[in-house]
């Protein structure tokens, strides 16, 4: 179960800065007619294993509660084939229509060097795809994923997994951004690479010091994003936490639930947080 979608390292991540919170990635959610604390937690989706620290802090409050909710339910027998689905060009058109003939070839050029991929597989595959592939090739190690360490952990109490989202509307979320931008962050990463490894590993340290604004700020000025970030924020970050503050609220009055999505959600006056701070619940960060 890989989360290859390109909201694991950007639209989960990147947000509206305009809110201090506490430096932290846990939040505890009591009040407004709860019985029992829900939690939740902001994820940095891929990383190396060494990056991936479960604190005590964490694991307790992932056993006090009793199911799960990750962004996409990876219970569902249907998702994997959905993902698979998501990857392949079905329009008619491949990558080689979007692109100058040299930009093609630098990214032909570049996944046939690092992944072994012929040019017919690069050509068909859908930008979102071809992010998931590329930061294979970012990381120096065989990659980790805090959504699939809490799935596990969930599995093994035997506790339910579940969805803020469906697999489309997340999609529909990421295709706001035309194909010609999210191709344009492709290449723009395949033709600096060493620049990029250097700018994801500060994004990781930035994460790991918990501090979320900083992390969003850094995220906003990237130069491989591809785009205009701010002309789409609200459709990949604040329309879809509007959609799950309902979907959050329930969840949490019928049983105890832990929360585990991307850590841009939580922050700013459109972040998951301040959402639901005004929906009258008080949430505070769990250091």
């Amino acid at each position: 179960m890989k989360k290859n979608l390109l909201s694991l390292l950007t639209a989960g991540l990147l947000a509206t800065a305009a809110t201090a919170q506490d430096n932290s990635l846990l939040y505890e959610v009591t009040g407004n007619g709860l019985t029992q604390p829900s939690y939740l937690y902001g994820t940095f989706h891929l990383v190396c294993p060494n990056d991936l620290v479960i604190t005590d802090a964490t694991k307790k409050a992932v056993a006090d509660t009793r199911q799960l909710y990750l962004e996409l339910d990876f219970d569902d027998p249907a998702m994997m084939k959905a993902m698979m689905k998501a990857m392949m060009m079905t329009d008619g058109k491949t990558v080689k229509d979007y692109l100058s003939a040299n930009d093609y070839s630098i990214l032909e050029n570049y996944f046939s060097e690092k992944l072994k991929m012929n040019p017919a597989q690069t050509s068909q595959m859908t930008p979102i795809a071809l992010t998931s592939m590329l930061y294979m090739t970012l990381l120096p190690c065989q990659m980790a994923s805090y959504d699939l360490t809490f799935a596990q952990m969930a599995i093994k109490d035997k506790k339910d997994i579940l969805g803020l989202e469906s697999l489309e509307a997340q999609l529909a979320a990421l295709n706001a951004i035309p194909v010609e931008e999210q191709l344009k962050g492709v290449v723009d990463t395949v033709k600096k690479p060493d620049e990029a490894k250097a700018e994801f590993a500060k994004f990781i340290e930035t994460y790991k010091s918990q501090d979320l604004e900083k992390l969003g700020a850094m995220m906003k000025t990237s130069q491989f994003s591809g785009g205009d970030f701010a002309k789409y924020e609200d459709d990949l970050l604040g329309k879809r936490n509007v959609n799950w503050i309902p979907v959050i609220e329930k969840a949490a009055k019928d049983k105890p639930t832990f929360f585990a999505f991307g850590a841009g959600h939580l922050i700013g006056d459109k972040g998951v947080i301040q959402l639901l701070r005004a929906k009258g619940y008080t949430v505070r960060g769990v250091k």
